[in-house]
């Protein structure tokens, strides 16, 4: 009967502190105003707006012992494989708190477990602007080396028909045409045409 009431103690000790954390992440997302989605009990599905890739979106789920992060970064690439994989590992040595990761299909994800014991609310707030900051910084590069012909492609595709690079910006150093610049948005002092 001991090891019965040990067992308990300690299950009801886990349920507790992932209970406790799971307050701790929703009011860390919510004093944030970060968008997110509580699919189940201790189970986050964050948004995170970028520039270069539009959004991020990261999963905190709370389990037994840590606290487990996944954002999908990319699909598989189409082509060069091994140099984008070679990319992405050699930036894990210097990541914060998640690393790339491929799933069976050659997804890539950026995944992570913190301790549930040592998660903060800072810890949360520098996790979250790490899976973004490696997502949307880096976003640009992963797809010029492993989807450089879909890019290519697509370039040549709206070019031929008039239709708008604005998207395509960042990958006009590839191509001997660079895009159009932006219009610039006059203002009420300066009069039209100056």
């Amino acid at each position: 009967m001991r090891r019965r009431s040990r067992s308990t103690s300690a299950s009801s000790r886990v349920a507790e502190a992932r209970s406790a954390l799971a307050e701790v992440l929703r009011g860390a997302l919510t004093e944030r105003e970060i968008e997110f989605e509580e699919a189940q009990p201790g189970a986050f599905l964050v948004k995170l707006p970028g520039s270069h890739k539009l959004a991020t979106m990261a999963w905190l789920v709370v389990g037994d012992h840590s606290l487990h992060v996944e954002a999908f970064f990319c699909r598989r690439p189409d082509e060069n494989h091994e140099a984008v994989y070679r990319w992405l590992l050699e930036r894990n040595a210097r990541m914060f708190a998640v690393s790339f990761a491929i799933d069976n299909v050659g997804d890539v994800y950026l995944v992570g477990r913190l301790p549930l014991s040592a998660v903060t609310v800072e810890d949360i707030d520098r996790v979250l602007g790490s899976v973004l900051t490696y997502s949307d910084d880096w976003f640009d590069t992963v797809l010029e080396l492993g989807f450089r012909s879909s890019i290519e492609r697509e370039w040549q595709w709206r070019v031929k028909r008039g239709e708008s690079l604005r998207n395509l910006e960042a990958f006009a150093h590839l191509f001997d045409a660079a895009p159009p610049p932006a219009e610039t948005p006059r203002t009420t002092d300066s009069p039209p045409g100056h």
